[in-house]
C-alpha cells in the first residue's frame, strides 16, 4: 500500500494548501476526508495541465497588479508633500490626531488615486509639523509619503 499520495486541492484547506496546490498526503486522509468533502482530486495529466494553466493566469494577474502599483507609486512620488489641515490649540498641539483616512483623503485630492486606508502606516501625530507615512500598494511595492500638518 502506498505510504503517500499526491492530490490537487480544489478548495483552500487550512494547514495544507490553497486552491490548485499539488500536495502529498497520507492515503487515508485523502480517501476519508479530502475526497468526500470535495477538497481534492487525484493527480492526472489533464488535471496537471489545468493546474499549470491556472498558475500561469494567476502569475499574469499578479504581474498586472504590480505594474499598476508601480505607476501609482510614481504618481505619488511626483505629488510631493501632502497637506493636512487640523484645528490647533495651545503649543501647536492639534485637536484629535491625523488618521489614515485623513491621509487617504489627501491622496485622493492631490493625485486622484483611491487607496485603502488599511494599507497606510501612519505615525502618531499630535502637533503640527512634517511627518512621513508608509503606503503598501503591493506586497513588493511600498512608498513613503511626506505630509505636513498645519493649523487652521
Amino acid at each position: 500500500m502506498a505510504k503517500q499520495v499526491q492530490v490537487v486541492l480544489t478548495k483552500d484547506v487550512s494547514k495544507l494548501g490553497k486552491l490548485g496546490d499539488v500536495v502529498t498526503v497520507a492515503p487515508g486522509y485523502a480517501r476519508n476526508f479530502l475526497f468526500p468533502q470535495s477538497f481534492a482530486t487525484t493527480v492526472t495529466p489533464g488535471v496537471m495541465k489545468q493546474v499549470e494553466r491556472r498558475k500561469e493566469l494567476e502569475r499574469q494577474r499578479l504581474a498586472e497588479l504590480k505594474a499598476v502599483a508601480l505607476t501609482q507609486k510614481e504618481a505619488l512620488e511626483k505629488a510631493g508633500t501632502l497637506s493636512i489641515v487640523k484645528p490647533v490649540g495651545e503649543n501647536e498641539a492639534i485637536f484629535g490626531t491625523v488618521t489614515s483616512q485623513d491621509i487617504a483623503d489627501a491622496i485622493k485630492a492631490a493625485v486622484s488615486i483611491e487607496i485603502d486606508r488599511r494599507d497606510l502606516d501612519v505615525p502618531e501625530v499630535k502637533s503640527i509639523g512634517q511627518y512621513t507615512a508608509t503606503l503598501k500598494l503591493h506586497p513588493e511595492v511600498s512608498v513613503s509619503l511626506a505630509f505636513a500638518v498645519s493649523g487652521s
